[in-house]
């Protein structure tokens, strides 16, 4: 019996040390602060995640529209260069009735003339027949894969006129591949 009278003694020490009244109460703002930190921290990174998303939406909108726009100005600049072809424009030239010019006469700073000027001997040329279109090329995709539109391939001849001083003019022709951005299935 005489380890019961020390066991009371233990607990009446253990409880000086514990405090009395109701604990829950107490704690309860602490455990809803902490409820609605962590679902306020959820909201807010809901949100973020949500305009994250858009942005990349956007972005890979305009990165579309960029594709299409190259595309675009690839296939303008392959027409200007056409167009600014030297045959091209002798065709067009001679189309307009217009010939080459005779020898050309230059003014030297002082006022004298140098050569003899004169007119064009040449009679306006028959008009021929516009030259065939050029071939496209046009790649489909596999079904179920989606891509930007194919891109075209175009050639056209390029010459390069050299002149020496005793007027030949030499012409070669060499065929012009316009370059086209590859594009990558899902992008």
């Amino acid at each position: 019996m005489s380890r019961v009278p020390q066991l009371r003694g233990r607990a009446a020490q253990l409880a000086r040390l514990l405090p009395s009244g109701p604990t829950s109460a107490a704690r309860t703002p602490f455990v809803l602060l902490i409820v609605v930190l962590l679902g306020g921290g959820l909201i807010v990174l809901l949100m973020l995640n949500s305009a994250l998303n858009e942005g990349s939406f956007q972005l890979s909108k305009l990165r579309k529209e960029t594709t299409e726009l190259t595309d675009e100005q690839q296939e303008l600049e392959t027409k200007v260069d056409g167009y600014s072809a030297p045959d091209a424009l002798e065709r067009r030239a001679r189309e307009l009735g217009m010939v080459p010019g005779g020898p050309p006469a230059f003014l030297d700073p002082d006022g004298k003339v140098r050569g003899t000027p004169g007119e064009a001997s040449a009679a306006p040329a028959p008009v021929t027949a516009p030259p065939p279109p050029k071939p496209t090329v046009s790649v489909s995709p596999a079904p179920g894969v989606s891509t930007s539109p194919a891109p075209n391939v175009s050639t056209s001849p390029v010459s390069s006129v050299s002149t020496s001083p005793e007027s030949s003019v030499s012409t070669s022709a060499a065929p012009r591949t316009s370059p086209s951005p590859s594009t990558t299935p899902g992008r």
